[in-house]
């Protein structure tokens, strides 16, 4: 078998496997309910807030 049919399975393999973890990224995403997000932004909202927690300032 030659390099070149070598490195293009390769390159296929490398898409196919790209894909596969990005549709399992975008339906584990999708599998929140409404209320589910919003809860986890007002928490994130709230530990935000809280002090002593603020990223430095960059002046």
């Amino acid at each position: 078998m030659r390099w070149w049919k070598v490195a293009g399975l390769a390159g296929l393999a490398g898409v196919a496997a790209t894909g596969v973890v990005l549709a399992r990224q975008e339906r584990r995403r999708r599998a929140y309910t409404p209320e589910e997000i919003r809860e986890r932004l007002h928490a994130r909202v709230a530990e935000a807030d809280t002090p002593g927690t603020a990223a430095p300032s960059q002046d």
